[in-house]
């Protein structure tokens, strides 16, 4: 089960499994200068790192959530959500909601955490195969991002996501169908919420060799 993650169908028992990426990218960055989504992290957008981690981490076809901005994006699909000020609940719904019925669970990232990689989605996606049916990527044992749901799930998920939470209230409401995943050991949770979160990220990236530190 943990072979060639480049495949975005997954093979089980005979029946081939896909699995769909959602990133949630339409808030506007008022404590950050702009929307988050277009924010430059290591001489790469915050939005492309998202597509990449996802994609990279072996989910398709992966969707994007936009709202403050419209991002011209290739190879996805693009969704605006003319909902987007009244949080995250609104954005999760239009991307699941966007998914092809073939899609069997779907993956679901914020933008703002760029020390996540791919890693992350990979084990997720083995926990799935594996039989959970909702995991959640931990970092030292706290429930963070990103999240994956299987299909049966999303309808409860959307029935109690309002506001800013998300999948949150179902996650807590039903922690029997929860599995956590603990990837501490390969990735960080950080938000980039501030200019000075962007420049505490800039600097990680910069020590991993991804780019020169800001001055």
């Amino acid at each position: 089960m943990r072979g060639r993650w480049h495949h975005a169908r997954h093979n089980v028992g005979g029946v081939r499994h896909k699995i769909a990426g959602v990133l949630l990218a339409a808030g506007e960055g008022s404590r950050l200068g702009g929307p988050k989504a277009l924010v430059e992290v290591a001489g790469k957008r915050l939005v492309d790192r998202g597509v990449a981690l996802l994609r990279q981490g072996g989910t398709a076809p992966v969707v994007v959530v936009t709202g403050a901005v419209d991002v011209p994006l290739l190879g996805v699909i693009a969704v605006h959500n003319p909902d987007w000020r009244s949080g995250m609940g609104s954005s999760l719904a239009a991307g699941l909601g966007a998914l092809p019925d073939a899609c069997v669970a779907a993956v679901v990232a914020l933008v703002d955490q760029p020390l996540i990689g791919p890693g992350v989605v990979q084990r997720l996606i083995a926990a799935y195969l594996d039989g959970a049916g909702i995991a959640v990527a931990s970092y030292d044992g706290k429930p963070r991002n990103p999240v994956l749901m299987a299909r049966d799930e999303w309808a409860g998920v959307l029935a109690l996501a309002s506001g800013d939470v998300g999948a949150r209230p179902y996650l807590q409401a039903h922690p029997d169908r929860v599995t956590a995943v603990e990837c501490g050991d390969i990735g960080r949770p950080d938000d980039v919420d501030t200019p000075e979160d962007l420049a505490r990220v800039s600097r990680v990236l910069a020590a991993a060799g991804q780019a020169p530190a800001p001055s």
